[in-house]
């Protein structure tokens, strides 16, 4: 029995498996584009033959059905989770067999009420298991969140409690292959490591050793903001989403055709790097560095599913990518590119917008010298780290709301944890109304070694 692993980033930390026998496999929890399981199915020589869904995911759209469709494997889904288009329902007491691996179903509801795990027993071994998918429900360190369902979330914590019970009982030695690493927003605090054993996070994983009361009030304490797109995306999965291979290919668009096209019915979206956005963007754009930051997170988080993208970008050989990134989190419409980005825009003679990207030692100027806001866009758990005095905290995905409580007529100065949240602070106040606005380059990190020690800007 062959396992491999594949890893999606950007804010998601998305993983899913293809496992082999001698001439079948199976696919657990495939992201939307669903062509590298094809490929790798091809190089080893063998046909995928069933595609095994844990849950309902949320911070991702799945390609379990069009993976079906192209491959004729056969969908196992979880059987409370009441899809209509073809599968075979999976609950607990089932079995599944393909050549020498047994695959046994557990119910494992808490991160959301229809969970399944699967268990694999690898025949040619012997009769013990050999490894869990254990979906959202256990990662390493840490456990799925169960506040998903905000009205359920003390009968979800305790339906968590145990399925984890369930899972602690199979053999030290099985192998554990969660659905996510660290970086997700499924969990509150995964590690780094992307697979584990039963028993190692029997020895390290703190939450496993509380009693029910405990670990119900600690995993419902401080958990961090869901994102927009959970509630989409558990919704498109259930339902279905178009197939990448039905969407078309983002066009490339000369000044004119892109200016024809903007309007407040689609939002022009920047994906160049955060420093050269401020340098000169076109009007109101967002924002959302490809490169320096969790991307299909932010991009699922903030934009709007239902307007039409216009993209500007460095280079159009990134633009397929691009897509794919935004698509894996609902954002379908994407209508087409600027070519040439800002250079050709600029040449054209249309309208540029730029602020200031300042330096630790200007910002500490100002400070001395001047009355400026000085806004701190990071989330409530990063300001442990410290921050910068006088500053004022409200988070970027609250800042859409939040406004209001800014000053339009003094100079606000954003600063993030490395740069690029600042940025698309920056362009969200702009489309906002505001004018007079700068972004420290560098965010924090760049002021704590300005500084020389953290303890200086220590809260």
């Amino acid at each position: 029995m062959l396992i491999e692993r594949f890893y999606v980033g950007d804010g998601i930390s998305h993983i899913s498996y293809l496992v082999t026998g001698q001439t079948k496999a199976i696919v657990i929890d495939p992201k939307r584009d669903v062509d590298d399981y094809i490929q790798k199915a091809k190089e080893l020589g063998v046909k995928i033959e069933a595609i095994l869904v844990t849950h309902l995911h949320a911070d991702f759209i799945g390609g379990h059905y069009e993976l079906a469709e192209k491959t004729g494997a056969k969908l196992y889904l979880p059987a409370k989770q009441n899809s209509k288009r073809e599968h075979i329902p999976v609950q607990e007491g089932d079995t599944i067999q393909i050549e020498n691996i047994k695959i046994d179903v557990l119910d494992t509801p808490g991160h959301t009420p229809e969970h399944v795990s699967y268990i694999f027993t690898d025949l040619s071994r012997g009769e013990e298991p050999a490894a869990v998918f254990t979906g959202d429900t256990l990662f390493v360190g840490d456990v799925g969140r169960p506040d998903l369902f905000p009205n359920k979330k003390e009968e979800l914590a305790k339906a968590l409690y145990n399925s984890l019970q369930k899972l602690m009982r199979l053999p030290d030695f099985v192998e554990v292959y969660p659905a996510h690493g660290a970086g997700t927003l499924c969990g509150k605090a995964l590690s780094t490591k992307r697979s584990s054993t039963i028993g190692y996070e029997k020895k390290f994983n703190k939450l496993l050793s509380l009693s029910e009361e405990d670990f119900i009030k600690t995993l419902l304490e401080g958990m961090p903001p869901a994102p927009d797109h959970f509630k989409r995306c558990s919704k498109i999965n259930e339902e279905g989403a178009i197939f990448l291979s039905k969407l078309n290919s983002p066009k490339p668009l000369s000044v004119e055709e892109f200016e024809n096209l903007m309007d407040d019915d689609r939002i022009i979206l920047d994906t160049r790097h955060y420093l050269t956005w401020i340098g000169g963007h076109i009007p109101n754009s967002l924002s959302m560095d490809y490169r320096f930051m969790p991307f299909s997170l932010f991009a699922g988080w903030i934009l709007a599913p239902e307007k039409e993208i216009l993209l500007v970008t460095d280079n159009s050989n990134e633009v397929d990518d691009i897509a794919i990134k935004l698509r894996r989190v609902g954002i379908d419409n994407i209508v087409g590119y600027l070519e040439n980005h800002t250079f050709a825009w600029a040449n054209a003679g249309k309208a540029i917008k730029s602020f200031k990207a300042l330096s630790p030692d200007t910002l500490e100027d100002k400070l001395n010298t001047e009355s400026i806001i000085l806004l701190d866009v990071r989330s409530k758990s990063e300001l442990k780290n410290g921050n910068i005095e006088s500053s004022v905290n409200i988070p970027l995905t609250e800042l859409r709301e939040r406004y209001n409580e800014l000053d339009r007529n003094k100079e606000i100065v954003i600063y993030c944890g490395i740069g690029p949240r600042g940025a698309l602070a920056a362009s969200l106040l702009e489309k906002a109304g505001f004018e007079n606005i700068s972004v420290l380059a560098g965010g924090f990190t760049g002021w704590s070694n300005y500084k020389k020690s953290p303890l200086v800007c220590g809260r």
